[in-house]
């Protein structure tokens, strides 16, 4: 039951008229439920930081602008000569919580109630409960999430299937639990300090702390976070500064809360020891981002006519500027004493034998290499990838839980021309169908609050949705041409898409098809797609669309 509207949009009054939380407004309603794990001190704890960081953060925003200004005009991302001095310097991270000794294999996924519960429960080491790629952030969303995590954290998460009676609930010895927050970009509109949106981020960050922190400490672990984007170190350094506020707020040891970083920028990569230097008390690893990467390298050198991507499906972490990325980040991890985690797998099994025992070869490969590089450990999407994984890591791994020791310092320095060559490959028109399918599929999933979709035999999420409909922008901009002779032009999209709504409406069926918003999500995609400028990320404007 929905309490009432003026509960919930009064801020909350103190006797001070200087205390920050008067300035804090809640502009949606919240249930009973919802407003346990949003109480005053919550309320208070936010405000704070609100007060504090986000002045900062609006000029790191500014400031990628103007990289990204630079960028276009000619000038290609590499190391920063003014902090050679992080780069050569014998520094270590501050250490490793026991229970993230062991990352050989985690899954990540949405904060749906039932999801949190498989999660926890799959044959992994970790679990990733995402606010970010693969959650639509509606507001009953973003707030039954963490009543899920909280609920999951005090050992007490059920859920019933309603309509089998099947109950959920965790196993004696679930996965740990890291939250991923929103990106620095995006905002969260039911909330206001001083009549400004506040940073999603903070909002998801301040709540799972305050709700979990003392549980987690009390069970031998930890508030755990994964930060998304960054794209600097300063962005790192704003990280930090908000990590030691909340420790001296809540008097707690420098240090108690742990990140680990995704390094799923192209900026970000040239920055990678700086980042760990500026989070060194609070760093345990970077990850490989590899979908989200793939989709900066477009949006990064989109001015850029001779780095223009193939098909998609053709970027593979084989690929020279990826396998550079990997090594890159391996070896400066291991001589910083941090994890370098490796990247997600995105299929899903397949019903069928045969075709799942492609799915199981290709996740075979792909960890394969990732173990051999170095990686202490990967990502699936999905529990029945569990196994398949571990096995791979078990076997690289031996008798240890981790790689560190492989440092890679044996390797020729990875140049800054590596990380940015060109990738060959073909554009075809296939690829170019395929693509609007797929964002189309899932636009119109994520503004009716799904963002974590399977289409095709993968589990898509904002990233890989978002390279699909920046491959065509970018074909677009530079006249490219594919595989059938044809120039890519806003018109040739147009009619691509036009047709392509067809199929997917035959794939669907009329029903599941009208019942859908895929008017919205076309609407959506195609000004995405021929704008001139292109959209920093479609979940911006895709925001406006959730309730």
């Amino acid at each position: 039951m929905l309490a009432p509207l003026n509960e919930t949009v009064t801020p909350i009054r103190r006797n001070s008229p200087s205390d920050a939380v008067e300035l804090l407004h809640i502009t949606h309603p919240m249930s009973t439920a919802q407003s346990a794990i949003f109480p005053l001190a919550a309320q208070r704890f936010l405000a704070k930081l609100c007060e504090q960081f986000s002045p900062a953060l609006d000029a790191l925003l500014g400031a990628r602008e103007g990289q990204q200004q630079r960028i276009d005009s000619g000038q290609l991302p590499d190391f920063l000569p003014h902090t050679r001095e992080i780069r050569e310097g014998s520094w270590k991270i501050l250490g490793i919580p026991d229970d993230l000794l062991d990352r050989r294999v985690e899954i990540t996924g949405p904060t749906d109630r039932k999801m949190v519960i498989n999660a926890l429960n799959a044959n992994v080491k970790v679990f990733m409960a995402d606010f970010e790629d693969s959650m639509s952030p509606g507001w009953n969303q973003v707030l039954d999430g963490q009543i899920n995590l909280r609920d999951a954290v005090n050992g007490d998460i059920e859920y019933t299937n309603p309509e089998n009676g099947k109950v959920y609930r965790l196993n004696p010895d679930p996965a740990v639990l890291i939250c991923r927050v929103r990106g620095l970009h995006l905002k969260e509109k039911h909330v206001t300090f001083a009549k400004q949106a506040i940073p999603g981020s903070l909002f998801d960050f301040a709540l799972y702390f305050f709700n979990n922190y003392d549980a987690l400490l009390k069970k031998g672990s930890g508030p755990y976070f994964y930060l998304p984007k960054l794209q600097s170190h300063r962005e790192a350094q704003w990280w930090s500064d908000v990590f030691h506020f909340t420790e001296d707020y809540f008097g707690l040891d420098t240090g108690t809360i742990k990140a680990t970083v995704l390094i799923e920028t192209l900026p970000a990569v040239f920055e990678m020891d700086e980042i760990l230097f500026a989070l060194k008390e609070h760093i345990v690893g970077l990850n490989c981002g590899r979908w989200d990467y793939i989709f900066s390298y477009i949006k990064t050198l989109k001015k850029h006519p001779d780095r223009v991507l193939p098909d998609r499906q053709i970027v593979t972490m084989d690929k020279p500027f990826l396998s550079a990325y990997s090594r890159l980040l391996i070896k400066t991890c291991h001589r910083r004493g941090a994890f370098a985690m490796g990247g997600m797998a995105a299929f899903i099994p397949a019903k069928d034998p045969e075709q799942n025992q492609q799915v199981l070869d290709k996740i075979h490969h792909d960890k394969l290499l990732e173990a051999t590089n170095g990686h202490d450990g990967t990502w699936v999407a999905h529990p029945g990838l569990a196994d398949t994984a571990k096995a791979v890591f078990d076997q690289v791994l031996g008798a240890r839980t981790h790689q560190l020791d492989v440092s890679r310092q044996q390797d020729e320095p990875i140049s800054a021309a590596q990380l940015l060559e060109p990738c060959g490959g073909a554009r075809t028109e296939q690829g170019m169908r395929h693509n609007i399918r797929v964002a189309l599929q899932y636009i119109e999933a994520w503004i009716g609050g799904n963002g974590c979709v399977p289409i095709y035999g993968l589990m898509e999420d904002a990233a890989t949705a978002e390279i699909s409909r920046a491959s065509i922008w970018q074909w677009i901009q530079h006249c490219k041409t594919l595989d059938n002779g044809a120039v890519v032009t806003k018109a040739l999209f147009q009619q691509y898409l036009d047709e392509e709504i067809q199929v997917v409406k035959q794939e669907l069926g009329a029903a599941r098809f009208n019942a859908g918003r895929f008017d919205q999500a076309a609407k959506l995609m195609s000004e995405l797609t021929t704008s001139d400028q292109l959209c920093d990320f479609l979940t911006i404007p895709g925001y406006d669309y959730l309730v």
